[in-house]
């Protein structure tokens, strides 16, 4: 037989069940759900399918250690073939699994799409887009795992006036919210100083043929080249400089450097200069142990985004222990001002620190292609640290 007072406890059991279940969400679960919503197929699966393996492996090791706050983190790995559109029903679905935090899209326009649907759902939203635009929409849900252009560009502005003198510069561009965010930084960047630019030659997304493009800028006479396109373009861009008898320097970002860049162009990429937030090639220990574990897990070489994404859930972590509880929007608030150091957490790779935007500033690098290889010819270091001068490499025409 109940009786009143036993209904009434009942009754405020179930309730304070419900609040709890309500306000827990995936926090009540067994496991820390993550959704991997990346590039595997079309123009963005060599980025997209090394940042997946970095954010597993990461996940694999941080499980292995005994979890966060002791639960295993569970990765939900799903593919946008490149398609903005997929991207955004797949985070709609990241949202309905009520996932801790979502990794990915990798490419610029496909989480300027996307990140609507983490952000009203409060999900910490990781990405390794480097397009300007995607931390300047106010998302307190947005986190970068590789530098925004406006923080690599003045970098590589730098180096072509100062190291490569160059005077005049032709710029051959991936006409897509990367490319286009790009272009924009780096004028912006070169304002101020005496190297002018003479050519801005736009080109498509999947592109085969670079023979105008590469033409252009040889017709423009311009002292050096910049060129910003994905990996699969920027491997066909090289290897056309070389068939038309380019012999000026050729400067780029990330990806003109990219392990599968070079594995493409072949011969063609040696020479070829970029500034890169990240690479495996750094002498540091972190680094090189990064590069030894993923090349045991995956029998090759990562290139720059398994590093983003490996890093990544590391900065996760990091900003989970110093909340101390599972709760999805203080963890993001975390994010803003944490910064991760490599004696506490050697998987960020470098010590780290995150902006009120969601975007990080570290040191990084510039490197020449050499033999097949990428070298790191200097290290650049944040930028909040003021100007640094940059050792000019061997010859290399």
């Amino acid at each position: 037989m109940h009786t009143p007072s036993s209904k009434r406890f009942a009754l405020k059991f179930v309730a304070a069940c419900a609040i709890a279940a309500s306000a827990g969400g995936a926090f009540a679960q067994a496991t820390i759900k993550l959704a991997n919503i990346v590039e595997l197929s079309g123009g963005g699966a060599t980025a997209g399918t090394n940042f997946k393996n970095g954010v597993e492996l990461a996940v694999k090791e941080i499980n292995a250690d005994g979890g966060v706050l002791g639960k295993k983190f569970e990765t939900i790995t799903t593919d946008t073939q490149s398609n903005p559109g997929v991207a955004k029903g797949l985070t709609q679905k990241a949202v309905d699994n009520d996932v801790f935090a979502i990794f990915g899209p990798v490419f610029s326009g496909s989480i300027m799409v996307s990140m609507a649907e983490s952000r009203k759902a409060e999900i910490p939203n990781f990405t390794g887009g480097e397009a300007a635009s995607i931390t300047k929409a106010g998302n307190p849900y947005i986190f970068r795992t590789s530098f925004t252009q406006e923080t690599a560009m003045p970098k590589v502005a730098r180096y072509i006036n100062e190291v490569t003198k160059a005077k005049t510069l032709a710029i051959i561009y991936v006409n897509n919210d990367f490319g286009k965010g790009g272009l924009d930084s780096i004028k912006k960047a070169l304002a101020g100083t005496d190297t002018k630019i003479v050519a801005e030659i736009s080109s498509d997304s999947g592109q085969v043929d670079f023979s105008a493009p590469v033409l252009k800028a040889k017709q423009s006479n311009a002292d050096a080249l910049f060129a910003y396109s994905n990996e699969e373009e920027s491997a066909r861009i090289l290897r056309e400089l070389r068939k038309q008898g380019w012999t000026k320097p050729i400067i780029g970002e990330t990806t003109l450097t990219g392990q599968k860049v070079i594995d493409l162009a072949g011969e063609a990429a040696n020479g070829a200069i970029a500034h890169v937030g990240l690479t495996v090639d750094a002498p540091i220990p972190s680094i090189r142990a990064f590069r030894a574990k993923f090349e045991k897990a995956y029998n090759y070489v990562s290139d720059h985004n398994g590093m983003k994404g490996y890093s990544g859930v590391y900065a996760l972590k990091a900003a989970i222990e110093k909340v101390g509880k599972l709760d999805r929007k203080a963890v993001a608030a975390a994010m803003h001002g944490l910064k991760v150091t490599t004696d506490k957490y050697p998987g960020v790779l470098m010590n780290v620190e995150f902006d009120k935007n969601g975007d990080l500033d570290r040191e990084s690098f510039m490197v020449e292609v050499k033999n097949g290889k990428q070298e790191v010819i200097a290290t650049v270091p944040p930028l909040n640290a003021g100007n640094v001068n940059v050792k000019t490499p061997a010859a290399k025409k």
